[in-house]
Parts: C-alpha cells; sequence; structure tokens
C-alpha cells in the first residue's frame, strides 16, 4: 500500500478483532471502537464450529491457530437429528474425527483480543451517525461527544450497523424465526441422562414450526434453545413454563431438556439481510460479518465474518490501488456470502422433519 489511509474499525466483534490483528501484523495503523464498556459487559453466545476455508483460514493467517487448537474440543463435533416423539433419525457419532472443531464464542473473542494492543481499542464508544464529507473522508460522531475522521471506515458492527447507511438503505427484516435460551451449568454432574442424550457436540431436535436444539460447550456446559418459526411480533418473550406448554405434544426425553435448565429465558429473534444483500462503490466505507450480510444462525455467520476481515486486510496492502482492491474484495464477498446465505435459509428456516433430515444428509455429506 502506497500510503495507508487512517483507518476505523467499528465493533469489537470477531470479525473486527481480526481484522484489527490483521492490521497490528502489517503495522498499518488503525483504532477500533467498541460500545461495551469492557469484555465482560454482555454474553457472547454458544459455541462455533470454526471451518477449514474460511475461520481456521483466518486464524492460520493471522498466526493464532496454535493458540485456536488449544481451546478447540474436537472430541464435539457430533450431532444427533431427533424428531418430536425422540425417535433418533440421524447420528454423527465420530465427533472427533472432523474438521471442524468447536469452540466457545467468548473464548475466540478473547483470544484476538489478545492478539492486539489494548491502545488500539476504545471501549465505552456508541456510534451514534457516521457522515460522509466532501473531501472523501467519514467522521465518525460517538454518544460520549467525540468526533473524529478517518479515510476509511470499516462497519463491523453487527445486525444494527450504523455504518451500514452510508452505503444501503436496506434494514434487517424479522424472519419469523425466535431462538428461546436456556442454559444447563455443570450438566455432567448435574443431568447425567440430559447430557448423554445431548451427546458430544449438538442435538437437534425437529417438529412442525418448532425446534430445539441443544449444544455442548466448555466446561459441561449446555445451551439450549427452543426454536418457534412463523412468528408474527419479534418482541415477545416467554417464561420457561410458556415453552413447556408450547411444546407440551413432545417427547419427555426432550422436555427433559427445559425441564431441567435454569430461568430466565433469553430471546433472540432472528432478523436477516436479503439473500445477495450488496452496495455500490463507495471509497473510504466497506462492511464485514452480519453488518454486510445477516443471515439465520447455521455455524456461516462467524466463519464468514473471519475470512472477510483477513481478505479486506490483504485488500489493504494491496501496493497499487487500495482502494480498487477493495472494490474487488467486495465483490468476492458479495459472492461467498449470498451462497452461505441461502444455504443458511434452507437449514434453519425449514419446518418440515422431512426436509429438515434430507437437509441433514447432504450437510453431513458434504462434511465427509
Amino acid at each position: 500500500m502506497v500510503s495507508n489511509p487512517r483507518i476505523a474499525i467499528v465493533g469489537a466483534g470477531l470479525g473486527g478483532l481480526m481484522l484489527a490483528r490483521m492490521l497490528y501484523l502489517k503495522n498499518v495503523p488503525f483504532l477500533i471502537f467498541e460500545r461495551d464498556e469492557s469484555v465482560s459487559q454482555r454474553p457472547q453466545g454458544g459455541m462455533l464450529d470454526l471451518h477449514v476455508e474460511t475461520g481456521q483460514y483466518a486464524l492460520r493467517l493471522g498466526g493464532l491457530f496454535e493458540t485456536f487448537e488449544q481451546l478447540a474440543r474436537y472430541e464435539d463435533q457430533g450431532l444427533r437429528l431427533f424428531d418430536q416423539h425422540g425417535t433418533l433419525l440421524l447420528e454423527k457419532a465420530d465427533a472427533a474425527s472432523g474438521d471442524r472443531p468447536e469452540i466457545d464464542r467468548g473464548q475466540l473473542r478473547e483470544l484476538l483480543l489478545e492478539s492486539i494492543p489494548d491502545d488500539t481499542l476504545r471501549w465505552s464508544h456508541t456510534l451514534r451517525e457516521a457522515e460522509r464529507q466532501d473531501d472523501g473522508y467519514t467522521e465518525l460522531h460517538f454518544d460520549n461527544g467525540l468526533k473524529q475522521r478517518f479515510e476509511l471506515v470499516v462497519g463491523a458492527d453487527g445486525a444494527w450497523s450504523k455504518v451500514r447507511a452510508l452505503v444501503s438503505a436496506t434494514q434487517p427484516a424479522f424472519s419469523g424465526l425466535t431462538l428461546h435460551e436456556l442454559s444447563i451449568p455443570d450438566a455432567d454432574a448435574r443431568y447425567p441422562e440430559v447430557s448423554q442424550r445431548v451427546g458430544r457436540g449438538m442435538l437437534i431436535a425437529k417438529g412442525k414450526r418448532q425446534t430445539i436444539f441443544a449444544q455442548r460447550n466448555a466446561n459441561a456446559h449446555i445451551r439450549v434453545y427452543a426454536a418457534l418459526h412463523r412468528q408474527t411480533n419479534p418482541q415477545a418473550t416467554k417464561t420457561k413454563a410458556d415453552l413447556l406448554h408450547e411444546f407440551k405434544d413432545w417427547d419427555a426425553s426432550l422436555l427433559q431438556l427445559l425441564h431441567v435448565a435454569d430461568e430466565p429465558v433469553r430471546p433472540w429473534p432472528v432478523h436477516v439481510l436479503p439473500i445477495g444483500h450488496r452496495w455500490e462503490r463507495r471509497d473510504g466505507v466497506t462492511l464485514l460479518g452480519d453488518a454486510a450480510h445477516l443471515m439465520p444462525p447455521a455455524g456461516e455467520g462467524a466463519n464468514l465474518a473471519l475470512r472477510d476481515a483477513v481478505d479486506l486486510a490483504d485488500a489493504l496492502l494491496d501496493d497499487q490501488d487500495w482502494k480498487a482492491a477493495v472494490r474487488a474484495h467486495e465483490r468476492v464477498m458479495f459472492e461467498r456470502a449470498a451462497l452461505a446465505a441461502a444455504e443458511a435459509d434452507r437449514m434453519m428456516m425449514v419446518d418440515s422433519v422431512d426436509e429438515n433430515l434430507e437437509l441433514m444428509k447432504q450437510h453431513l455429506g458434504a462434511e465427509a
């Protein structure tokens, strides 16, 4: 790169931190702004399986793969698919032989945070507005009163990105799917039967317009998600009693996952951007991760954010024309994300047991 642009990364999620790591390795100056007050302010969600061609690829380029492997759980790649009557329809039992090891999202975020200097990250900076100026710079306005100008702003600020407004008027839409999250701490010791039922990895149970997911996290912590399809109100809240009533016709062995889980219930309404979301050229502003291509949570979002980040870093280091290189990177990102979003939509939004079984067979066949 002939002259380094003054770079701001908005959002210290996985994608923003991965980009920061890559820029740091290449001695490219940047600042990263995060609305949270600290790393522990908000729960980071459940486990992630990192894919060879996206998440693992990014960690290798960032020099972080060996550290990742110290935390990765190859033994937790199993999968069991049931119907609502408790019948086992499909099982991937040889978990440790797969190439998509699991890691808790919080663990991965902390790994990335530790890989960049503390003085490059500004906590407690909530972006209020990003404003393009006549000289090509973008001025960021934060709720704490700070205003700062940058030659390049990267929106890594998630589903409700404020940076996105500079390149696209499109806003996420409610998909009709809501995941209601509960937790079972220390499941192996407290509820060995439930733990055995989940197995080493993930349990999925499908009924019409209803799904139960259970995933094994680190330290024998199991997260349970009771998913309701075709909902009309993304703001609706449920108690555990509500969920047990919704799933009252299900097999007792599956309902046990809800019975033993701790409250409160945390709702996660699933919002999405249109499949194939893209924007026209806009020098000095780009997006990555959920800000660019928000899709249903089917294992691709975090992986794509990590890959977006390392590819964008490569584009910024182009020694001819970094602006043209960023535009070329966006075109590749658009195509890759559109394919992943279409697959995620098929995997998460279908509410037919037969269709889901067929999709899971195809998915496991593709992994083999």
